[in-house]
């Protein structure tokens, strides 16, 4: 029954990109790799910049396979530091996108659906993560989820030492599991080949919307 759940919320937000591709995106819930992920779906919840659920109620973070198998390898690193890997976001469907953009459509941290090939999320090779302890609540990070200020950045400016421990160990886990960073938002990882999971012309668009591979926006 659960596996009947799943996929039908799969079919109910799979993507229908039109120009952005033609067959629909192969998605899996990321604790089908690994179970011992936490999760804590953000924009399934008002406990996002909107204040209000854009995805339905009971959403699973879905993700590519491929994708999947990478976060479960993080996580391991993570557990061996007594540590878990919790994802805030994952696979974003269009429609999503929209809606943030509508949100803030001045805002440099929200891609534009209709520019380049959207956001990322929106192809199942990137998530929004962070650290949480071995119990799965959260552990101290230099901001919150969103947060749209230089205090969200890649390399953390404070003087708190535990942030910043928590901080490289996460970027550790990511990196070592076939990840890239984002500058301006120390939560984004995109997987590092992801110019593969797109045909070529939206991959070339992607690439000159974001400029270096580490730039593109949430």
């Amino acid at each position: 029954m659960r596996l009947l759940c799943v996929c039908l919320i799969i079919a109910a937000i799979a993507p229908t990109f039109s120009s952005k591709a033609q067959t629909q995106i192969p998605l899996v819930d990321v604790r089908s790799a690994d179970p011992t992920i936490a999760v804590d779906l953000r924009y399934a919840t008002p406990n996002n910049f909107t204040g209000r659920p854009l995805y339905p109620a009971g959403t699973p973070a879905l993700i590519r396979p491929e994708v999947a198998q990478r976060l479960a390898i993080a996580n391991q690193f993570l557990r061996r530091h007594d540590y878990r890997l919790k994802i805030w976001d994952a696979y974003r469907p269009p429609s999503a996108q929209a809606q943030l953009w509508q949100a803030s459509p001045k805002n440099d941290f929200v891609a534009n659906p209709d520019a380049g090939a959207g956001s990322l999320h929106s192809w199942g090779i990137a998530v929004d993560a962070t650290l949480a302890d071995r119990f799965g609540q959260d552990v101290k990070m230099p901001t919150e989820y969103d947060d749209f200020t230089p205090a969200a950045m890649w390399k953390y400016i404070g003087p708190n030492q535990l942030i910043r421990h928590h901080l490289i160990t996460l970027q550790m886990a990511m990196r070592d599991a076939g990840f890239y960073g984002l500058r301006s938002e120390w939560w984004h990882f995109t997987v590092k080949e992801w110019q593969s999971y797109l045909p070529p012309e939206e991959a070339k668009r992607a690439a000159q919307a974001f400029g270096l591979k580490w730039q593109g926006k949430l």
